[in-house]
């Protein structure tokens, strides 16, 4: 029952798996009655969503609330909320308590759910309401969500990691890996299709371990299921993780019509010894064959990863060997960082920090070298015509875009909106990872 009125205004930061729960604090907030604004001058409540996976995260987030002060100042009724992964860190929350006394509601990722009974208890008292659950709660349903991303939708089938591995974070405030169960996730697919959606990226910390606290199910048994709903639609998924990534499930992709045929497969680094030390649990061998076996059921597939430098104790010969495996597998895009000391994390105690200027360095000349993969294997696209879901509209550009199955992008011109609708585009202009075309009528 709608009972408010007013705006809310959500600022995210991190991942897909951060934008999709916003998604769902607007759900609660518009079932509240409040509508969603962009602007927070215009706001009667803002809501911060944080990560804190990185250092740099942290600290916009931390500078964003601090300008909130005056505004807070000149509006006494404003509401302001900050959750999500850097909350879910007791200390933290109560040095956020302490350093911004203004924030009226800190909850962390456990608690999420229960944001509309936070929300109304601040309403209800004139004292900062504060939750942080030490514990994560079973997986629970109904949430609502007010999704922003069409024609594209976020769906959860884990919560929770059970990696550890030495520079993350996410078990510490995440918690430990647990799955929805499967017809929850399969209908809320079908749900999506009917009102729509044209591509669907199930979310995980590691999608591959779904089902490792079920019965009877894997994450192939799920591709295979989500395959068999009608419509015109696409499925992606992330992240895996190579260690679970096996041929059971490289089948299921390559068997289902589906499925984009592009894999996020994050490798982090090409040494044998860094990796060890990063507690990834397998080796860059175990990564060859994978991408090779891969290769075998789909021949054309396109493989993205993670990559990061400047892990401590990283030599010159660590990184080289992070060089020859890039060079080697030929990724069709890297997500590139410099490693960020995380407390509470192993690593963040490690001797032999890497200094900032040998790591930044290091990143550089990886970024060039993908770069010029990427501009090689975009030169094989001119002249073709490739079919695009067409996703948004550039405003600097005045170009529609979107993604091909493979994951890459392309900008276009139509006197139609063409958003939500798969198009032909023939590629006329290539670049680096964006691709230039006219729509084939």
């Amino acid at each position: 029952m709608k009972n408010f009125n007013g705006n809310f205004c959500i600022i995210t930061y991190g991942c897909q798996m951060n934008l999709h729960e916003s998604e769902k604090i607007a759900g609660i907030l518009s079932d509240l009655g409040y509508n969603q604004t962009f602007d927070q001058n215009n706001s009667d409540v803002i809501v911060f969503n944080t990560c804190c996976i990185r250092e740099n995260a942290e600290q916009r987030a931390e500078g964003n609330i601090g300008a909130l002060k005056k505004l807070k100042k000149s509006n006494k009724n404003l509401i302001i909320a900050v959750g999500g992964c850097m909350t879910q860190q007791k200390e933290y929350a109560k040095s956020l308590h302490e350093k911004f006394p203004f924030v009226d509601i800190i909850f962390g990722t456990h608690n999420l759910e229960d944001f509309k009974e936070l929300f109304l208890k601040k309403l209800q008292s004139k004292k900062p309401v504060i939750s942080i659950e030490d514990k994560e709660g079973d997986v629970r349903e109904g949430t609502p969500n007010l999704r922003n991303s069409f024609p594209n939708a976020w769906v959860n089938i884990t919560y929770g990691c059970n990696n550890f591995c030495t520079y993350c974070i996410v078990p510490y405030v995440r918690g430990r890996e647990r799955s929805r169960a499967p017809q929850d996730i399969i209908n809320e697919c079908k749900s999506l299709i009917k009102d729509g959606y044209k591509e669907i990226t199930l979310l995980g910390q590691n999608v591959n371990s779904y089902g490792n606290d079920l019965q009877g199910v894997n994450f192939a048994y799920l591709i295979d299921e989500i395959s068999k709903i009608e419509g015109d639609f696409r499925l992606r998924f992330m992240t895996n993780h190579p260690k679970d990534f096996n041929e059971q499930l490289i089948k299921a992709i390559a068997n289902s019509t589906k499925t984009c045929k592009s894999v996020h497969l994050p490798v982090q680094a090409g040494s044998n010894r860094i990796l060890k030390l990063m507690n990834r649990r397998y080796t860059r061998e175990d990564y060859l064959d994978k991408v090779d076996l891969l290769r075998k059921y789909i021949p054309d597939v396109s493989i993205t990863t993670d990559i990061m430098v400047g892990f401590p104790t990283e030599t010159e010969e660590d990184f080289l060997d992070t060089v020859d495996l890039v060079e080697t597998v030929k990724f069709a895009g890297a997500f590139t960082f410099i490693y960020s000391k995380r407390k509470g994390t192993p690593a963040a105690t490690m001797d032999g920090q890497i200094p900032i200027e040998v790591a930044t360095k290091r990143i550089v000349k990886l970024i060039d070298i993908q770069n010029s993969i990427n501009r090689e294997q975009s030169k094989g696209y001119k002249g073709k015509t490739v079919e695009i879901l067409c996703e948004g509209f550039d405003d600097k550009k005045k170009m529609y875009l979107g993604r091909d199955t493979y994951g890459r992008m392309a900008y276009f011109s139509s006197d139609v909106d063409l958003i939500g609708q798969f198009v032909n585009v023939k590629i006329t202009k290539t670049g680096g990872i964006s691709l230039i075309g006219e729509v084939v009528k």
